[in-house]
């Protein structure tokens, strides 16, 4: 197939200057091997292309039809190498993340504005989900980069640490409890409790800590958005376990208090991953430079590990 694309290169040469010499120059080859091209050509298709006159060769009705395909394919590559061009140039492409509305909104926004403004003709795509469903995308090749808490399984992912998360326990201000007195987990597990939903990965990473400990969780309420989980806490349903790093405003308001313990629940990471042995777009290379580079900024007292 290379070869006969040669050969309609050389053939949409000649149709288009008219003359054997005139092609052989424009496409600084000789008179011989542009006849012996055409030749070629006529000979696989079994069909006439050319006529002679005067001035040179013009199209036979068959080589008319001919040059309008070719024309169009030729036109048509021409766009995808300069489109290919302007992708790793980043004046064009698409790059898709997958990430939880809370990681997007508390950590990734200031990196994407950066982002946009310095590539708008970058098509971002966010796709909104817990750490083991955005995991999933990553690996069906659906997104580009995942951020999603340590995942279980590394063999298949490069993965670039981007900020350390703690898991604590907070009440609204004027929740009945000793806000002096630190807590043990017995006496925690005794509170209303309201978490996330069971397939939350810091739902699950909370349990877990727990069962270590020989106890279980009983929330009261179980809720899958972390704003209203944030709201029902201040208004005093109960104690709520969360993430601090994502509650930095509502405790620096004082609208929620964060209870002293007796424990320190080992911090998690939220990592920045990507499919290992698999070539990333160019915007996807860039972007995770971006996040790389700029996190020695971190954002809401987030630390870099």
């Amino acid at each position: 197939m290379a070869v006969k694309l040669e050969l309609y290169k050389v053939f949409k040469e000649v149709a288009e200057a008219g003359n054997i010499t005139a092609a052989a120059q424009a496409l600084f080859i000789s008179q011989s091997a542009v006849s012996q091209s055409v030749k070629q050509l006529e000979e696989e298709l079994h069909t006439r292309l050319f006529s002679r006159n005067s001035r040179g060769v013009i199209l036979t009705g068959e080589g008319k039809m001919l040059y309008e395909y070719v024309r169009s394919a030729m036109g048509l590559l021409e766009t995808g190498e300069e489109k290919l061009a302007q992708t790793r140039e980043l004046q064009m492409g698409q790059l898709t993340i997958g990430a939880s509305d809370t990681v997007t909104s508390q950590f990734l926004l200031p990196y994407l504005d950066g982002f946009h403004r310095r590539y708008p003709g970058i098509h971002i795509q966010i796709v909104s989900g817990r750490s083991h469903k955005v995991l999933g995308l990553l690996q069906s090749g659906k997104v580009d980069i995942a951020f999603a808490s340590t995942p279980a399984e590394t063999d298949t992912l490069d993965i670039f640490p981007c900020f350390a998360t703690h898991s604590v326990f907070v009440a609204g201000a004027d929740y009945p409890c000793h806000w002096e007195h630190a807590y043990t987990l017995d006496e925690i597990a005794g509170f209303p409790l309201i978490l996330l939903e069971k397939k939350a990965s810091s739902r699950l990473y909370l349990e877990k800590y727990f069962l270590q400990n020989g106890l279980k969780l009983n929330p009261e309420i179980e809720l899958g958005a972390r704003s209203l989980l944030v709201d029902l806490a201040r208004i005093g349903f109960g104690v709520a376990g969360v993430t601090e790093e994502f509650v930095k405003r509502e405790l620096a308001e004082g609208t929620l208090r964060k209870l002293k313990t007796t424990f320190d629940i080992p911090p998690r990471s939220v990592d920045m991953c990507a499919l290992r042995d698999v070539p990333q777009t160019a915007a996807a290379r860039q972007f995770a430079g971006y996040v790389k580079t700029g996190l020695p900024q971190t954002i809401g007292g987030m630390q870099d590990l």
